[in-house]
Protein backbone atom coordinates (compact mmCIF):
# COMPACT_ATOMS: atom_id res chain seq x y z
CA UNK A 1 0.00 0.00 0.00
CA UNK A 2 1.29 3.43 -0.85
CA UNK A 3 1.75 5.81 2.03
CA UNK A 4 0.80 9.47 1.80
CA UNK A 5 3.51 11.43 0.09
CA UNK A 6 5.59 14.16 1.68
CA UNK A 7 3.77 17.19 0.42
CA UNK A 8 6.75 19.47 0.18
CA UNK A 9 6.61 18.79 -3.57
CA UNK A 10 3.02 20.07 -3.66
CA UNK A 11 1.48 16.81 -4.81
CA UNK A 12 -1.87 15.27 -3.97
CA UNK A 13 -1.95 12.55 -1.29
CA UNK A 14 -3.16 8.98 -1.77
CA UNK A 15 -5.50 8.73 1.23
CA UNK A 16 -8.84 7.54 -0.19
CA UNK A 17 -10.01 3.94 0.07
CA UNK A 18 -12.21 1.88 -2.26
CA UNK A 19 -15.35 2.72 -0.26
CA UNK A 20 -14.64 6.43 -0.75
CA UNK A 21 -14.21 6.00 -4.53
CA UNK A 22 -17.46 4.06 -4.80
CA UNK A 23 -19.45 6.61 -2.82
CA UNK A 24 -17.87 9.58 -4.65
CA UNK A 25 -19.02 8.08 -7.92
CA UNK A 26 -22.55 7.47 -6.61
CA UNK A 27 -22.49 10.99 -5.15
CA UNK A 28 -22.15 12.43 -8.64
CA UNK A 29 -24.89 10.20 -10.07
CA UNK A 30 -27.80 9.85 -7.65
CA UNK A 31 -29.39 13.29 -7.45
CA UNK A 32 -32.46 15.19 -8.54
CA UNK A 33 -32.52 13.29 -11.87
CA UNK A 34 -33.69 10.15 -10.07
CA UNK A 35 -35.62 11.62 -7.14
CA UNK A 36 -37.41 14.40 -9.04
CA UNK A 37 -37.03 13.69 -12.78
CA UNK A 38 -37.99 10.01 -12.89
CA UNK A 39 -41.70 10.85 -13.08
CA UNK A 40 -41.11 12.69 -16.38
CA UNK A 41 -39.37 9.60 -17.84
CA UNK A 42 -42.32 7.33 -16.95
CA UNK A 43 -44.85 9.88 -18.22
CA UNK A 44 -43.13 10.22 -21.61
CA UNK A 45 -41.93 6.67 -22.36
CA UNK A 46 -44.39 4.63 -20.26
CA UNK A 47 -43.37 2.21 -17.47
CA UNK A 48 -41.78 -0.37 -19.81
CA UNK A 49 -40.13 2.31 -21.92
CA UNK A 50 -38.67 3.95 -18.79
CA UNK A 51 -37.12 0.66 -17.63
CA UNK A 52 -35.76 0.11 -21.15
CA UNK A 53 -34.27 3.63 -21.18
CA UNK A 54 -32.41 3.00 -17.93
CA UNK A 55 -31.12 -0.36 -19.17
CA UNK A 56 -29.72 1.24 -22.35
CA UNK A 57 -28.23 4.13 -20.37
CA UNK A 58 -26.68 1.62 -17.97
CA UNK A 59 -25.15 -0.32 -20.89
CA UNK A 60 -23.49 2.86 -22.22
CA UNK A 61 -22.21 3.61 -18.71
CA UNK A 62 -20.85 0.04 -18.43
CA UNK A 63 -18.87 0.30 -21.68
CA UNK A 64 -17.50 3.73 -20.77
CA UNK A 65 -16.41 2.63 -17.29
CA UNK A 66 -14.61 -0.43 -18.72
CA UNK A 67 -12.51 1.94 -20.84
CA UNK A 68 -11.92 4.27 -17.89
CA UNK A 69 -10.86 1.30 -15.75
CA UNK A 70 -8.05 0.34 -18.11
CA UNK A 71 -6.78 3.91 -18.38
CA UNK A 72 -7.02 4.86 -14.70
CA UNK A 73 -5.36 1.67 -13.42
CA UNK A 74 -2.49 2.12 -15.88
CA UNK A 75 -2.26 5.88 -15.16
CA UNK A 76 -3.96 6.82 -11.85
CA UNK A 77 -3.78 10.62 -12.09
CA UNK A 78 -6.22 13.35 -11.06
CA UNK A 79 -6.31 14.77 -14.59
CA UNK A 80 -7.94 11.49 -15.61
CA UNK A 81 -9.56 11.61 -19.05
CA UNK A 82 -8.42 15.20 -19.68
CA UNK A 83 -4.80 14.07 -19.37
CA UNK A 84 -5.47 10.93 -21.44
CA UNK A 85 -7.12 13.05 -24.15
CA UNK A 86 -4.16 15.45 -24.17
CA UNK A 87 -1.63 12.62 -24.48
CA UNK A 88 -3.41 10.23 -26.83
CA UNK A 89 -5.75 12.37 -28.95
CA UNK A 90 -4.29 15.88 -28.98
CA UNK A 91 -3.38 18.71 -26.56
CA UNK A 92 -5.82 21.17 -28.18
CA UNK A 93 -8.67 18.70 -27.67
CA UNK A 94 -7.51 18.02 -24.12
CA UNK A 95 -7.43 21.75 -23.39
CA UNK A 96 -10.99 22.28 -24.68
CA UNK A 97 -12.29 19.20 -22.87
CA UNK A 98 -10.69 20.18 -19.56
CA UNK A 99 -12.16 23.68 -19.51
CA UNK A 100 -15.56 22.43 -20.68
CA UNK A 101 -15.66 19.75 -17.98
CA UNK A 102 -14.43 22.13 -15.28
CA UNK A 103 -16.98 24.81 -16.16
CA UNK A 104 -19.72 22.18 -16.37
CA UNK A 105 -19.14 20.99 -12.80
CA UNK A 106 -18.63 24.54 -11.45
CA UNK A 107 -22.04 25.50 -12.86
CA UNK A 108 -23.55 22.25 -11.56
CA UNK A 109 -22.36 23.16 -8.06
CA UNK A 110 -24.27 26.45 -8.42
CA UNK A 111 -27.41 24.65 -9.63
CA UNK A 112 -27.29 22.16 -6.75
CA UNK A 113 -26.75 24.94 -4.18
CA UNK A 114 -29.81 26.76 -5.56
CA UNK A 115 -31.92 23.58 -5.61
CA UNK A 116 -30.82 22.63 -2.06
CA UNK A 117 -31.76 26.06 -0.77
CA UNK A 118 -35.19 25.82 -2.40
CA UNK A 119 -35.73 22.48 -0.58
CA UNK A 120 -35.20 24.34 2.74
CA UNK A 121 -38.23 26.55 2.01
CA UNK A 122 -40.46 23.64 3.06
CA UNK A 123 -39.24 24.01 6.65
CA UNK A 124 -38.19 27.67 6.67
CA UNK A 125 -40.53 29.43 4.21
CA UNK A 126 -39.64 32.96 5.38
CA UNK A 127 -35.83 32.61 5.22
CA UNK A 128 -34.28 34.10 2.03
CA UNK A 129 -32.88 31.49 -0.35
CA UNK A 130 -29.51 33.27 -0.61
CA UNK A 131 -28.81 32.66 3.10
CA UNK A 132 -29.08 28.88 2.63
CA UNK A 133 -26.96 29.11 -0.55
CA UNK A 134 -24.25 30.86 1.48
CA UNK A 135 -24.44 28.39 4.39
CA UNK A 136 -24.26 25.34 2.10
CA UNK A 137 -21.42 26.89 0.06
CA UNK A 138 -19.36 27.48 3.22
CA UNK A 139 -19.96 23.93 4.49
CA UNK A 140 -18.99 22.33 1.15
CA UNK A 141 -15.93 24.57 0.84
CA UNK A 142 -14.71 23.58 4.33
CA UNK A 143 -15.27 19.86 3.65
CA UNK A 144 -13.18 20.12 0.48
CA UNK A 145 -10.54 22.39 2.05
CA UNK A 146 -9.77 20.09 5.01
CA UNK A 147 -8.35 17.16 3.04
CA UNK A 148 -9.26 14.64 0.34
CA UNK A 149 -9.94 12.13 3.13
CA UNK A 150 -12.39 14.54 4.84
CA UNK A 151 -14.18 15.11 1.53
CA UNK A 152 -14.31 11.35 0.86
CA UNK A 153 -15.68 10.64 4.34
CA UNK A 154 -18.37 13.31 4.00
CA UNK A 155 -19.36 11.94 0.59
CA UNK A 156 -19.48 8.42 2.02
CA UNK A 157 -22.16 9.46 4.52
CA UNK A 158 -24.04 11.70 2.08
CA UNK A 159 -24.30 8.82 -0.38
CA UNK A 160 -25.15 6.29 2.34
CA UNK A 161 -28.31 8.25 3.21
CA UNK A 162 -29.38 8.25 -0.46
CA UNK A 163 -28.73 4.53 -0.86
CA UNK A 164 -30.62 3.60 2.33
CA UNK A 165 -33.59 5.68 1.14
CA UNK A 166 -33.61 3.97 -2.27
CA UNK A 167 -33.34 0.49 -0.70
CA UNK A 168 -36.23 1.30 1.67
CA UNK A 169 -38.24 2.61 -1.27
CA UNK A 170 -37.62 -0.53 -3.36
CA UNK A 171 -38.49 -2.91 -0.48
CA UNK A 172 -41.60 -1.08 0.76
CA UNK A 173 -42.80 -0.03 -2.70
CA UNK A 174 -42.27 -3.51 -4.11
CA UNK A 175 -44.17 -5.06 -1.19
CA UNK A 176 -47.09 -2.66 -1.76
CA UNK A 177 -47.00 -3.28 -5.50
CA UNK A 178 -47.52 -7.03 -5.04
CA UNK A 179 -49.95 -6.84 -2.10
CA UNK A 180 -47.54 -8.01 0.59
CA UNK A 181 -48.34 -4.87 2.57
CA UNK A 182 -51.58 -2.91 2.23
CA UNK A 183 -51.59 0.62 0.85
CA UNK A 184 -53.20 3.55 2.68
CA UNK A 185 -56.95 3.95 2.10
CA UNK A 186 -57.41 0.30 1.18
CA UNK A 187 -56.25 0.78 -2.42
CA UNK A 188 -55.84 -2.59 -4.22
CA UNK A 189 -52.34 -3.77 -5.12
CA UNK A 190 -51.66 -2.87 -8.79
CA UNK A 191 -49.27 -5.79 -9.48
CA UNK A 192 -48.16 -5.33 -13.13
CA UNK A 193 -51.35 -3.64 -14.38
CA UNK A 194 -49.62 -0.30 -15.08
CA UNK A 195 -47.09 -2.09 -17.31
CA UNK A 196 -49.74 -3.86 -19.38
CA UNK A 197 -52.26 -0.97 -19.59
CA UNK A 198 -50.45 1.09 -22.24
CA UNK A 199 -48.24 -1.35 -24.15
CA UNK A 200 -44.46 -1.24 -24.63
CA UNK A 201 -44.05 2.31 -26.03
CA UNK A 202 -47.36 4.20 -25.66
CA UNK A 203 -45.92 7.48 -27.02
CA UNK A 204 -43.81 5.90 -29.75
CA UNK A 205 -40.08 5.49 -30.36
CA UNK A 206 -39.38 9.25 -30.42
CA UNK A 207 -40.49 9.58 -26.80
CA UNK A 208 -38.10 6.75 -25.89
CA UNK A 209 -35.18 8.53 -27.59
CA UNK A 210 -35.89 11.82 -25.79
CA UNK A 211 -36.06 10.09 -22.40
CA UNK A 212 -32.89 8.13 -23.19
CA UNK A 213 -31.05 11.46 -23.49
CA UNK A 214 -32.26 12.48 -20.05
CA UNK A 215 -31.49 9.07 -18.57
CA UNK A 216 -27.99 8.96 -20.04
CA UNK A 217 -27.18 12.33 -18.49
CA UNK A 218 -28.48 11.05 -15.14
CA UNK A 219 -25.81 8.31 -15.18
CA UNK A 220 -23.03 10.84 -15.64
CA UNK A 221 -20.87 11.33 -12.60
CA UNK A 222 -19.58 7.75 -12.53
CA UNK A 223 -16.44 9.06 -14.30
CA UNK A 224 -15.44 10.75 -11.01
CA UNK A 225 -13.73 7.46 -10.11
CA UNK A 226 -11.03 8.34 -12.65
CA UNK A 227 -10.51 11.81 -11.18
CA UNK A 228 -10.33 10.46 -7.62
CA UNK A 229 -7.84 7.76 -8.75
CA UNK A 230 -4.97 10.22 -8.27
CA UNK A 231 -5.70 10.27 -4.52
CA UNK A 232 -6.66 6.63 -3.94
CA UNK A 233 -4.70 4.07 -1.97
CA UNK A 234 -3.41 1.16 -4.05
CA UNK A 235 -5.22 2.16 -7.30
CA UNK A 236 -4.42 -1.19 -8.90
CA UNK A 237 -6.92 -2.81 -6.53
CA UNK A 238 -9.28 -0.02 -5.50
CA UNK A 239 -10.17 1.29 -8.97
CA UNK A 240 -11.36 -1.99 -10.57
CA UNK A 241 -13.30 -2.84 -7.42
CA UNK A 242 -14.93 0.61 -7.32
CA UNK A 243 -15.84 0.51 -11.01
CA UNK A 244 -17.47 -2.92 -10.72
CA UNK A 245 -19.45 -1.87 -7.63
CA UNK A 246 -20.51 1.44 -9.15
CA UNK A 247 -21.72 0.01 -12.46
CA UNK A 248 -23.76 -2.88 -11.10
CA UNK A 249 -25.13 -1.17 -8.00
CA UNK A 250 -26.05 2.03 -9.84
CA UNK A 251 -27.86 0.00 -12.49
CA UNK A 252 -29.55 -2.09 -9.77
CA UNK A 253 -30.76 0.95 -7.79
CA UNK A 254 -31.95 2.91 -10.83
CA UNK A 255 -33.72 0.11 -12.72
CA UNK A 256 -35.45 -1.39 -9.68
CA UNK A 257 -36.53 2.04 -8.42
CA UNK A 258 -38.01 2.90 -11.84
CA UNK A 259 -39.71 -0.52 -11.99
CA UNK A 260 -41.42 0.09 -8.62
CA UNK A 261 -42.36 3.68 -9.56
CA UNK A 262 -43.83 2.54 -12.87
CA UNK A 263 -45.76 -0.21 -11.11
CA UNK A 264 -47.29 2.02 -8.41
CA UNK A 265 -47.93 5.33 -10.19
CA UNK A 266 -50.12 5.43 -13.33
CA UNK A 267 -48.31 6.83 -16.34
CA UNK A 268 -50.47 9.96 -16.72
CA UNK A 269 -50.05 10.90 -13.05
CA UNK A 270 -46.27 10.42 -13.01
CA UNK A 271 -45.44 13.56 -14.99
CA UNK A 272 -47.44 16.03 -12.93
CA UNK A 273 -46.22 15.28 -9.40
CA UNK A 274 -43.20 16.95 -7.82
CA UNK A 275 -41.52 13.78 -6.54
CA UNK A 276 -42.89 10.30 -7.31
CA UNK A 277 -40.88 8.97 -4.34
CA UNK A 278 -42.91 11.13 -1.94
CA UNK A 279 -46.17 9.84 -3.46
CA UNK A 280 -45.13 6.20 -3.04
CA UNK A 281 -43.96 6.61 0.57
CA UNK A 282 -47.23 8.41 1.33
CA UNK A 283 -49.37 5.66 -0.25
CA UNK A 284 -47.52 3.00 1.72
CA UNK A 285 -48.40 4.95 4.85
CA UNK A 286 -44.96 6.12 5.99
CA UNK A 287 -45.48 8.94 8.53
CA UNK A 288 -44.00 12.29 7.51
CA UNK A 289 -43.20 10.85 4.06
CA UNK A 290 -42.86 14.27 2.44
CA UNK A 291 -40.48 15.54 5.13
CA UNK A 292 -38.37 12.38 5.01
CA UNK A 293 -38.01 12.57 1.23
CA UNK A 294 -37.34 16.31 1.39
CA UNK A 295 -34.39 15.53 3.66
CA UNK A 296 -33.17 12.73 1.36
CA UNK A 297 -33.46 14.96 -1.74
CA UNK A 298 -31.62 17.76 0.12
CA UNK A 299 -28.84 15.29 0.98
CA UNK A 300 -28.73 14.07 -2.63
CA UNK A 301 -28.38 17.61 -4.00
CA UNK A 302 -25.63 18.53 -1.52
CA UNK A 303 -23.87 15.26 -2.32
CA UNK A 304 -23.79 16.06 -6.04
CA UNK A 305 -22.52 19.59 -5.26
CA UNK A 306 -19.84 18.14 -2.98
CA UNK A 307 -18.65 15.67 -5.63
CA UNK A 308 -18.85 18.34 -8.34
CA UNK A 309 -16.72 20.79 -6.35
CA UNK A 310 -14.11 18.07 -5.83
CA UNK A 311 -14.11 17.03 -9.50
CA UNK A 312 -13.83 20.58 -10.85
CA UNK A 313 -11.03 21.47 -8.40
CA UNK A 314 -8.95 18.39 -9.34
CA UNK A 315 -9.51 19.02 -13.05
CA UNK A 316 -8.26 22.60 -12.68
CA UNK A 317 -5.25 21.41 -10.67
CA UNK A 318 -4.38 18.79 -13.30
CA UNK A 319 -4.65 21.31 -16.14
CA UNK A 320 -2.34 23.65 -14.25
CA UNK A 321 0.20 20.81 -13.96
CA UNK A 322 -0.12 20.37 -17.74
CA UNK A 323 0.68 24.12 -18.23
CA UNK A 324 -2.88 24.69 -19.50
CA UNK A 325 -3.86 26.98 -16.62
CA UNK A 326 -2.14 29.38 -14.24
CA UNK A 327 0.84 27.96 -12.33
CA UNK A 328 -0.68 29.30 -9.09
CA UNK A 329 -3.37 26.62 -9.32
CA UNK A 330 -0.80 23.83 -8.72
CA UNK A 331 -0.20 25.00 -5.15
CA UNK A 332 -1.26 22.37 -2.65
CA UNK A 333 -1.69 22.65 1.12
CA UNK A 334 0.07 20.41 3.63
CA UNK A 335 -3.08 18.29 3.70
CA UNK A 336 -2.91 17.72 -0.06
CA UNK A 337 -5.66 20.14 -1.16
CA UNK A 338 -5.19 22.42 -4.22
CA UNK A 339 -6.63 25.42 -2.38
CA UNK A 340 -6.27 28.03 -5.14
CA UNK A 341 -8.08 25.76 -7.59
CA UNK A 342 -10.78 25.18 -4.97
CA UNK A 343 -11.19 28.94 -4.36
CA UNK A 344 -11.48 29.70 -8.09
CA UNK A 345 -14.00 26.90 -8.65
CA UNK A 346 -16.19 28.02 -5.75
CA UNK A 347 -15.93 31.63 -6.96
CA UNK A 348 -17.17 30.70 -10.45
CA UNK A 349 -19.97 28.61 -8.89
CA UNK A 350 -21.13 31.60 -6.83
CA UNK A 351 -20.95 33.89 -9.89
CA UNK A 352 -23.03 31.36 -11.82
CA UNK A 353 -25.51 31.42 -8.95
CA UNK A 354 -25.73 35.20 -9.30
CA UNK A 355 -26.55 34.85 -13.01
CA UNK A 356 -29.60 32.77 -12.08
CA UNK A 357 -31.08 35.99 -10.70
CA UNK A 358 -29.59 38.63 -13.01
CA UNK A 359 -29.56 36.88 -16.40
CA UNK A 360 -31.56 33.69 -15.95
CA UNK A 361 -32.94 33.60 -19.50
CA UNK A 362 -29.58 34.14 -21.23
CA UNK A 363 -26.29 33.60 -19.39
CA UNK A 364 -27.65 31.14 -16.83
CA UNK A 365 -29.39 29.09 -19.52
CA UNK A 366 -26.16 28.95 -21.57
CA UNK A 367 -24.19 27.83 -18.52
CA UNK A 368 -26.72 25.08 -17.74
CA UNK A 369 -26.46 23.85 -21.34
CA UNK A 370 -22.65 23.74 -21.21
CA UNK A 371 -22.86 21.85 -17.90
CA UNK A 372 -25.15 19.30 -19.54
CA UNK A 373 -22.83 18.44 -22.41
CA UNK A 374 -19.54 18.62 -20.47
CA UNK A 375 -19.80 15.14 -18.97
CA UNK A 376 -21.08 13.64 -22.25
CA UNK A 377 -18.04 14.97 -24.13
CA UNK A 378 -15.95 13.53 -21.28
CA UNK A 379 -17.46 10.07 -21.88
CA UNK A 380 -16.67 10.35 -25.61
CA UNK A 381 -13.08 11.24 -24.76
CA UNK A 382 -12.75 8.26 -22.38
CA UNK A 383 -13.72 5.70 -25.03
CA UNK A 384 -11.64 7.40 -27.75
CA UNK A 385 -8.59 7.68 -25.44
CA UNK A 386 -8.74 3.99 -24.53
CA UNK A 387 -8.64 3.01 -28.22
CA UNK A 388 -5.67 5.35 -28.85
CA UNK A 389 -3.86 4.29 -25.66
CA UNK A 390 -4.07 0.55 -26.38
CA UNK A 391 -2.82 1.10 -29.95
CA UNK A 392 0.18 3.13 -28.76
CA UNK A 393 0.90 0.77 -25.86
CA UNK A 394 1.17 -2.22 -28.21
CA UNK A 395 3.11 -0.23 -30.84
CA UNK A 396 5.75 0.68 -28.23
CA UNK A 397 6.27 -2.97 -27.31
CA UNK A 398 3.83 -3.33 -24.44
CA UNK A 399 2.03 -6.60 -23.79
CA UNK A 400 -1.70 -6.61 -23.13
CA UNK A 401 -1.10 -9.27 -20.45
CA UNK A 402 0.88 -6.70 -18.45
CA UNK A 403 -2.12 -4.36 -18.09
CA UNK A 404 -3.60 -4.83 -14.63
CA UNK A 405 -7.12 -4.01 -15.87
CA UNK A 406 -8.10 -4.71 -19.47
CA UNK A 407 -11.18 -3.62 -21.42
CA UNK A 408 -12.54 -6.93 -22.79
CA UNK A 409 -13.21 -7.65 -26.47
CA UNK A 410 -10.94 -4.84 -27.68
CA UNK A 411 -11.57 -2.98 -29.99
CA UNK A 412 -15.25 -3.95 -30.33
CA UNK A 413 -16.65 -2.88 -26.93
CA UNK A 414 -14.75 0.46 -26.87
CA UNK A 415 -15.93 1.18 -30.44
CA UNK A 416 -19.53 0.42 -29.50
CA UNK A 417 -19.17 2.69 -26.44
CA UNK A 418 -17.66 5.50 -28.53
CA UNK A 419 -20.40 5.21 -31.17
CA UNK A 420 -23.26 5.20 -28.65
CA UNK A 421 -21.81 8.19 -26.77
CA UNK A 422 -21.49 10.18 -30.01
CA UNK A 423 -25.08 9.26 -30.95
CA UNK A 424 -26.30 10.58 -27.57
CA UNK A 425 -24.50 13.89 -28.15
CA UNK A 426 -25.76 14.28 -31.74
CA UNK A 427 -29.30 13.34 -30.65
CA UNK A 428 -29.47 16.59 -28.69
CA UNK A 429 -30.13 18.30 -32.02
CA UNK A 430 -33.48 16.48 -32.27
CA UNK A 431 -34.78 17.69 -28.90
CA UNK A 432 -35.87 21.37 -29.04
CA UNK A 433 -35.45 21.73 -25.27
CA UNK A 434 -31.83 20.53 -25.29
CA UNK A 435 -30.69 21.83 -28.70
CA UNK A 436 -29.24 24.97 -27.11
CA UNK A 437 -26.56 22.74 -25.54
CA UNK A 438 -25.04 22.14 -28.98
CA UNK A 439 -25.37 25.82 -29.89
CA UNK A 440 -23.30 26.66 -26.80
CA UNK A 441 -20.84 23.79 -27.24
CA UNK A 442 -19.65 24.68 -30.75
CA UNK A 443 -18.50 28.31 -30.14
CA UNK A 444 -17.08 27.37 -26.71
CA UNK A 445 -14.96 24.59 -28.25
CA UNK A 446 -13.78 26.80 -31.14
CA UNK A 447 -12.75 29.50 -28.65
CA UNK A 448 -10.77 26.94 -26.62
CA UNK A 449 -8.92 25.69 -29.72
CA UNK A 450 -8.03 29.25 -30.73
CA UNK A 451 -6.76 30.11 -27.23
CA UNK A 452 -4.70 26.94 -27.14
CA UNK A 453 -3.05 27.35 -30.54
CA UNK A 454 -2.35 31.10 -30.24
CA UNK A 455 -1.40 31.29 -26.55
CA UNK A 456 -0.94 28.01 -24.66
CA UNK A 457 0.87 25.91 -27.28
CA UNK A 458 3.94 28.19 -27.45
CA UNK A 459 4.49 28.06 -23.68
CA UNK A 460 4.09 24.28 -23.58
CA UNK A 461 6.60 23.81 -26.39
CA UNK A 462 9.14 26.05 -24.64
CA UNK A 463 8.54 24.19 -21.39
CA UNK A 464 8.67 20.75 -23.00
CA UNK A 465 5.21 19.86 -21.69
CA UNK A 466 4.07 18.79 -25.15
CA UNK A 467 6.61 15.95 -25.22
CA UNK A 468 7.21 14.04 -22.03
CA UNK A 469 7.31 10.59 -20.51
CA UNK A 470 4.06 9.27 -19.13
CA UNK A 471 4.65 6.81 -16.29
CA UNK A 472 2.32 3.85 -16.17
CA UNK A 473 1.41 2.25 -12.86
CA UNK A 474 3.36 -0.92 -13.76
CA UNK A 475 6.59 1.16 -14.04
CA UNK A 476 6.56 1.08 -17.86
CA UNK A 477 7.15 4.46 -19.57
CA UNK A 478 5.51 5.79 -22.71
CA UNK A 479 6.98 8.77 -24.53
CA UNK A 480 4.13 10.94 -25.77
Amino acid sequence: MQQPENNASHELQRTMKARHLFMISLGGVIGSGLFLGSGFTINQAGPMGAVLSYLVGGFIMFLTMLCLGELSVAMPISGSFQTYTTKFIGPGTGFALGWLYWLGWAVTVALELLSSSNQMLRWFPHTPVWIWCLIFAIVLFLLNALSARAFGEAEFWFSSIKILAIIAFIVLGGAAMFGIIHMKGGQPAPYLSNFTAHGLLPNGFNALVITMLTVNFSFQGTELIGIAAGESEDPEKTIPKSIRQTVWRTLFFFVLAIFVLGGLIPMKQAGVIESPFVVVFDRVGIPYAADIMNFVILTALLSVANSGLYAATRMLYAMSKEKMASKALTKVTKRGVPLNALLLTMGIALLSLLSSVVAAKTVFLWLISIAGVGAQVGWISITASQLAFRRKFIREGGRVEDLKFKTPLYPFLPLIGLTLNIIVLVSLAFDPNQRIALYCLVPFTIACYLIYHFKIKKHREQDGSDKQELHLHNNKKMVI
